[in-house]
């Protein structure tokens, strides 16, 4: 049998892939090859193997693959011999067709037992088939099973594919493996760049694969042509005196779009940089896959750097043809913009009141008003003064209604900032209506001012609230005023910008506007007032069918969106390092600040790595236990003349002085250290569980004792309910 290993390609060449999709297809059919590969004990070594692809092709090369299949053993149980022999010891019918369907005379069977008795078993074993003549079934599973939402046909056929297919490589070692797929027979032939070399290549072996589409002006490995994008575009940008910004993500489409990229450095005319230059960067970004080029300060400059897919032979026309197109996107903002200017921050804010936000929560306008109430409320909390952040909030939604943000929805904020510095508002509250909307999305930062941030955590509370009250709770994959989103949002900025705010008190606020807004129809609502009965009863039933929760008080509301957003933190902690034992062990107590949950999770963090964490965490889950299942009330205090027992007095005095010494480290939310003095308690409560008996005879020292007990529950899960952990 030849078992031994030799070089794997696999290419399947199609017509220009989806951009976006590209990366994902590739996986899926390297997986795919290797998970068929897998399925037929065919043995691999794909050492530092990786998906190979670009725009026209989707590649597989590994190192080594074995030959041949292993001998393929197959057992078949049957019937047990009770069931298979009559008493003669002759077969029954259910053994002749057991050995009828395995091809053989019945007392060729093997016999085998397991935990039932004794049973027959056929077992075969035939000779491993070779790789190369199975490579073809694999390919085909592996393209069934890719993730292909809208498959293309092509042809006079039922084959279907991400784009149609060309050509099929199956190379192992220097022979071809025979076999189609999708009508394709497979060879060593593939193809070169489509301009630059549209010839056939043939591949010698799967060694010289990635050399040979080199030469063909193609980089199969999407590292390498990544890299040689970034390095182009760093060089081609410091050419001209800046330095180039690439994102990732249009990086990555780049990356997607070519086969042998070059960098064209390009220029735009200098008067469209009067225009905000994040509308110009977003254009070249998503529109054209430019790279934007910065100046040493971070500003645009009028440089950018496009990326060709050709080595062009007149340079000077592809970068006419960049600089021509990039020109009618640029004149539109321009032209945006000045008008914008014209337009007025006052007039595009009186423009809200006829854009409905929510059905039941009214316009734009609306919201707007609450958001100022809430920055208003919230401003003096944190050290900033109240009435920028009802000015900051005033001005925060009016940009909507700019023909910038129509055109560029991106830049929500980021426009209305640039408004009103050109109006003369002061600096900090033109930033502030831009950092309001930060963080926009779960990379982004929070807001770095204080008055953003007041901003940003009113925005997400009236967002969060309305959509409660308004009965719009996310279900499943439905979130359509992504109050999951605004919820993480809110978390973020209260814990890294370290508010120290009451968020359940905060949400109350929110939703009591929210509540009242949805209440407000005009003369309904002054009817209410005046208490007519009928009207009464018409404006709560309006109310109920809105929010589910009205008949509920607004701090039963409130904590229900609390409990909501603590559970966005769960993943938000978990990228960090901490537990599910350890988060819940602190969310069980639902802290009214963050920033403090944020504090005892870090405490309760430190304490989980102490040794004596998980002796105490198990003995407050046994004290509480033990006081719930006792009967009666138990006293707020402990007699010292009832402790009998040694351990039991040796645990209140070491409680007394961890009290002591806990509680203002407690008070100054020294958290950590209060948890250190409270793991001196172990001997003290091992002694005492393993020395006394609670349930005493003596009712008085039972109730002391559970008096202790008590005492130490409510120490030990001062900072979290440890029993989690």
């Amino acid at each position: 049998m030849n078992t031994a290993m030799q070089p794997l390609l696999i290419e399947l060449g199609t017509e220009e892939l989806p951009v976006k999709a590209l990366p994902g297809l590739a996986k899926a059919f390297f997986d795919g090859v290797l998970a068929g590969l897998e399925k037929r004990g065919i043995a691999v070594d794909k050492a530092d193997a990786k998906p190979l692809y670009t725009p026209r092709r989707l590649a597989v090369l590994l190192p080594g693959v074995a030959a041949m299949q292993p001998e393929q053993r197959s057992e078949v149980l049957g019937p047990y011999l009770n069931i298979a022999l009559d008493a003669d010891g002759q077969p029954t019918k259910a053994l002749q067709g057991f050995a009828a369907k395995a091809g053989i005379d019945w007392q060729q069977l093997e016999k085998t037992t397991d935990a039932k008795g004794e049973r027959f078993v056929f077992r075969s074993v035939k000779p491993g088939a070779a790789t190369r003549d199975l490579l073809a079934e694999i390919v085909a599973e592996a393209i069934a099973a890719m993730p292909i939402p809208k498959p293309m046909r092509w042809g006079a056929h039922d084959y279907a594919f991400a784009r149609p297919v060309h050509w099929l490589v199956m190379l192992l070692g220097e022979d071809t493996a025979p076999g189609e797929v999708m009508g394709i027979a497979a060879g060593r032939n593939s193809r070169g760049h489509r301009f630059m070399h549209p010839q056939e290549v043939a591949i010698a072996s799967p060694a010289a694969y990635v050399e040979a589409m080199r030469q063909a002006k193609v980089l199969v490995d999407a590292d390498e042509r990544r890299a040689r994008i970034v390095a182009g575009a760093q060089a081609a940008a410091s050419q001209v005196g800046g330095t180039v910004r690439i994102d990732a993500d249009i990086l990555e489409e780049v990356n997607g779009l070519t086969e042998w990229p070059q960098a064209v450095a390009c220029t735009f005319g200098r008067e469209f940089l009067a225009v905000p230059q994040e509308a110009l960067i977003s254009t070249m970004e998503a529109n054209q896959k430019f790279f934007p080029v910065l100046d040493a300060q971070g500003r645009l400059t009028e440089h950018f750097i496009g990326t060709s897919n050709i080595e062009s032979k007149n340079e000077a026309e592809v970068r006419k043809g960049y600089e021509r197109v990039i020109r009618p996107r640029f004149a539109d903002a321009k032209f945006f913009f000045d008008e914008d200017l014209k337009q007025g921050l006052a007039s595009m804010n009186a423009g809200l009141a006829n854009v409905k936000y929510q059905d039941k929560l009214g316009s734009i306008a609306d919201k707007v008003a609450r958001v100022e109430q809430l920055a208003a409320s919230i401003a003096p909390q944190v050290g900033v003064d109240a009435e920028a952040a009802r000015r900051a909030a005033a001005l925060s939604k009016a940009d909507l209604q700019s023909r910038m943000v129509g055109e560029f929805p991106e830049l929500q904020g980021i426009a209305g900032r640039h408004y009103a510095q050109a109006e003369g508002e002061r600096a900090e509250i033109a930033a502030a209506i831009d950092e309001g909307w930060m963080p926009r999305n779960a990379s982004d930062d929070i807001a770095p001012s204080r008055l953003g941030q007041v901003l940003a955590v009113a925005e997400r509370l009236d967002t969060l609230a309305g959509g409660f009250a308004a009965g719009l709770k996310p279900t499943g994959n439905k979130d359509p005023f992504a109050l999951r989103r605004n919820a993480l949002g809110l978390a973020r900025t209260l814990i890294e910008g370290g508010l120290n705010l009451d968020l359940p008190a905060l949400l109350g606020d929110a939703l009591q506007e929210n509540r009242d807004a949805i209440g407000h129809e005009g003369a309904l609502k002054k009817q209410l007032a005046a208490d007519n009965a009928r009207i009464k009863g018409v404006y709560v039933d309006k109310l109920q069918s809105y929010s589910p929760n009205f008949n509920g008080s607004v701090e039963t509301e409130a904590q229900e969106i609390y409990g909501f957003i603590l559970e966005r933190l769960r993943s938000y902690y978990e990228e960090r390092g901490f537990t599910a034992q350890q988060f819940d062990a602190v969310a069980a107590l639902r802290p009214a600040s963050l920033t403090d949950f944020n504090a005892r999770l870090k405490a309760i963090g430190e304490f989980a790595r102490l040794p004596e964490a998980a002796a105490l965490a198990a003995a407050n889950k046994r004290a509480r236990n033990i006081l719930k299942k006792a009967e009666g009330s138990i006293a707020a205090d402990v007699d010292a003349a009832l402790l009998q027992a040694p351990a039991e007095q040796a645990l209140a005095t070491a409680l007394d002085e961890v009290i002591t010494a806990t509680q203002p480290l407690l008070d100054a939310r020294d958290y950590v250290a209060a948890l250190a003095k409270m793991a001196s308690l172990r001997p003290a409560v091992d002694g005492f569980f393993e020395n006394v008996m609670v349930n005493a005879d003596d009712p008085a020292v039972r109730g002391n004792r559970l008096a202790l007990l008590t005492k130490l529950a409510d120490r030990l899960g001062s900072v979290a309910a440890i029993e989690h952990l």
